[in-house]
């Protein structure tokens, strides 16, 4: 006899354990990367640059993250605070949101007076930068 008999005894002997090399996903060659692109990828970032204002979520999570550390000083978890921040906010009504929402307008606009002074002395600054004629060095 060459085998046995039926259709499931051909499907076993098909059946052959597979080279773990040949399966899988293909990987990309590794890219030779210079170094000056490797430097030139992220742009320093200005620290005297100003930060960008809260939304009205993040206003109201400042408020919130105090009330909710009195209520539960045993949750350490920071997103246990921001689940249950997200939840607050979703419930409260457009009339509860209001003063938060005025609060982010307001520092939204001291942001923009702050970018507006900034925008102007980094414009002078730079294009003293490009002209080192009227730099005097005394």
């Amino acid at each position: 006899m060459k085998g046995a008999k039926g259709k499931g005894a051909a499907k076993r002997d098909s059946l052959k354990p597979v080279d773990d090399k040949k399966v899988g996903k293909r990987k990309a060659p590794a890219k030779a990367v210079s170094k000056s692109k490797a430097k030139a990828g992220k742009a320093v970032k200005d620290p005297n640059k100003p930060k960008r204002p809260p939304s009205a979520f993040f206003v109201f999570l400042e408020e919130f993250r105090k009330t909710f550390k009195k209520e539960n000083p045993t949750i350490k978890a920071v997103s246990a605070v921001g689940k249950a921040g997200g939840e607050k906010w979703k419930s409260l009504s457009a009339a509860e949101k209001a003063p938060y929402e005025a609060k982010a307008a307001k520092r939204k606009t001291d942001y923009e007076k702050l970018m507006n002074a900034y925008n102007k002395n980094r414009r002078a600054w730079l294009t003293m930068m490009k002209n080192p004629k009227n730099l005097s060095l005394k």
